[in-house]
């Protein structure tokens, strides 16, 4: 059986199509529409079975193929199907399809829609197997005609072994996800980070090809949720034509989404405005940077797909959708994707975005302004607290108040202008600039202006967001198991029932600011029971503040001082003052066989191991 498709061409009587397949019919005009997009357009329903040419010749005599007119869902709304001409009536024998027209204005677009969902019932298809297309007389997007458009987009197949956090020694069971990339410049892929985190296997197959390559992950951008891919078979490129990145569209533009979403095995495309462009919560990246938001629907599988504006130029990458609300989808723009691309060709690798590393307060209050001895004509924001480890730590004080950054002021409000009519938050701003870059501020302090140059650098957190395809780290002794406190750990461990667990610890983090380099937040995650750890088997989920009376600065501090200890006890001081203490000898004569009981190859992580074999310093002092 052939697809069923719905294509739609340009109003004109005089346009007219001849198709022989119904795949060439949805590869010929190259492009779609959503459904909704309906009025003064006719509309061409294309069955298996049958096939015909449409035309408007001055005869209007009516001729029903008889393979459609027997289905009575069809029988009882033919007074809105337009006619197929006598003189190219289709036999049903040994023909793909046929192409029935139907009016599209809105006094019948209800006919027409219940008429769609019987052809879709029927035929027992899905919703994702049909398509709505446009006729190269629509000017909006006629430069999305080239079907080489189409041939740049891939469908991405990623296999993933995702670690158990709460078993960090193991993995997890693997599983295969899809999502969806395009061709760019230089031989490269792009998809969204999320569709190829924890990858063991990555492989891409181009639209309309039957063939999958392997990729390599040349660099993933956590924060941003991008991944540039490769493929070195020259087979895969052949005759590819990479996209063009356009320019940040405008408020109510039309954006046109392709992609590979669940729910079918072809090409999906989706149609909406641009209804919002504003930094926006990154869900993979739990980052803020510009993105826009689009009414069309964007669901599992578009994630990597490009977003298209009416003159076939990519605007952007579809990446998430709203969970509360339907029909809205969110795009990374080009400018973070000049970002992430820059980044990487810079560096040979990518760093991230940058941050100013500090915590500010908005100043809407005319007298806390008044109190900061600011004049009527000055805005700026409030510095509350300066990251430990941020150069800016060596200019900024708590109480100053920033003014403008590279010379462009900054409102109370901590926006700042992005086009005629429109503003956008400060940290657009700096997440233009690079790592390394440097960026002038006007501060004032006690009522005095002043200039000030800080060099800007990614965040360093106390809870990282992601591991960054790294193993979680962790240590056993005496069947005490102690991890590094990650994002991706309180999300999978302490997220439902035990999400106290994780507010305690984000409390604990405060700003999630680390204050020197290296720190960790230590967690004695379990106990696995045995005869030298009774009493202590259901302690877990508690932070490990001390060892010996040694303030613990991360996992690799840890374990250094554990196996270099010398004292007659091993002691732990957690939080909530509870003390584990446990004798030396029997400590480490006990580990190997816990571990041999609960089948777990090794004592500690592999960057533990590495770093215990190069006898990686910590500025410790032996216990």
């Amino acid at each position: 059986m052939a697809a069923v498709g719905l294509v739609a061409f340009g109003s004109s009587h005089g346009s007219h199509s001849f198709l022989t397949r119904t795949s060439s019919a949805l590869f010929s005009t190259a492009m779609w529409r959503t459904v909704e997009e309906r009025s003064s357009v006719r509309s061409h329903y294309i069955t298996p079975s049958c096939v015909g040419l449409v035309g408007v010749p001055s005869d209007r005599s009516i001729c029903y193929p008889g393979c459609l007119f027997n289905y009575p869902c069809f029988h009882k709304r033919h007074q809105w199907i337009w006619p197929v001409w006598k003189k190219y009536h289709c036999s049903c024998s040994g023909k793909d399809d046929v192409v029935i027209d139907v009016e599209s204005d809105d006094a019948c677009w209800g006919a027409e829609q219940d008429l769609l969902n019987s052809f879709k019932h029927m035929l027992s298809m899905d919703e994702n197997s049909f398509f709505y297309g446009i006729d190269g007389d629509d000017e909006d997007v006629a430069a999305l005609k080239d079907v080489s458009l189409l041939k740049a987009i891939v469908k991405v197949y990623c296999v993933s072994a995702e670690p158990d956090y709460s078993l960090p020694w193991q993995l997890r069971r693997q599983y295969t996800t899809t999502g969806s990339g395009f061709m760019i410049s230089g031989k490269k892929l792009l998809t969204n980070a999320h569709c190829v985190e924890h990858h063991t296997q990555v492989t891409v197959r181009r639209t309309g090809d039957d063939t999958k390559y392997i990729a390599t992950v040349l660099a993933i951008g956590s924060d941003c949720d991008l991944a540039l891919l490769a493929v070195k078979d020259d087979a895969f490129w052949m005759d590819a034509k990479p996209l063009e990145f356009g320019p940040l569209p405008n408020l109510q533009d039309a954006v046109t989404v392709i992609g590979y979403p669940l729910g079918g095995t072809t090409v999906s495309v989706t149609k909406g405005v641009v209804s919002r462009i504003e930094v926006t919560s990154y869900a993979h990246g739990d980052s803020e940077l510009l993105a826009i938001q689009i009414d069309a629907a964007i669901n599992p599988g578009n994630s990597g797909g490009p977003a298209f504006n009416d003159d076939g130029d990519c605007v952007g990458i579809a990446f998430q959708a709203h969970d509360n609300a339907d029909n809205i989808g969110y795009v990374i723009p080009t400018p973070v994707i000049h970002h992430f691309l820059k980044d990487y060709n810079k560096h040979g690798h990518y760093t991230g975005f940058p941050s100013l590393g500090l915590v500010f307060q908005t100043l809407s209050n005319p007298d806390l302004r008044k109190f900061l001895y600011m004049k009527p004509e000055q805005k700026g924001i409030l510095v509350q607290k300066v990251e430990p480890l941020s150069p800016s730590k060596e200019i900024l004080k708590e109480g100053d108040v920033i003014l403008s950054f590279d010379g462009v002021p900054i409102s109370n409000e901590a926006t700042v202008p992005l086009r005629p009519g429109e503003r956008i938050a400060l940290s657009f701003l700096v997440s233009q600039k690079f790592t390394g870059d440097t960026a002038v501020l006007g501060v004032l302090r006690d009522g005095k202006e002043i200039e000030l140059m800080t060099t800007l650098r990614p965040p360093s957190l106390l809870i990282p967001v992601h591991l960054k395809n790294r193993q979680p780290t962790y240590f056993i002794i005496a069947g005490f198991v102690f991890t590094a406190v990650t994002g991706p750990l309180l999300e999978e461990n302490y997220f439902e029932d035990n999400i106290y667990v994780q507010m305690r610890l984000r409390v604990a983090a405060g700003f999630n600011m680390a204050e020197y380099e290296g720190q960790e937040m230590i967690l004695l995650s379990e106990v696995l029971a045995h005869s030298v750890n009774i009493g202590y088997e259901d302690i877990s989920h508690l932070r490990a503040l001390r060892f010996n009376g040694i303030k613990l600065r991360n996992m690799q501090h840890l374990a250094q001082l554990v196996d270099s200890c010398k004292n007659p006890f091993m002691k732990f001081e957690l939080e909530h003052s509870t003390l584990v203490v446990i004798e030396t000898g029997t400590a480490r004569a006990s580990t190997s066989k816990i571990l041999k009981e609960y089948s777990i190859a090794h004592d500690r992580s592999q960057d533990l191991r590495d770093a215990r074999e190069q006898d990686v310093p910590n500025g410790i002092a032996v216990c």
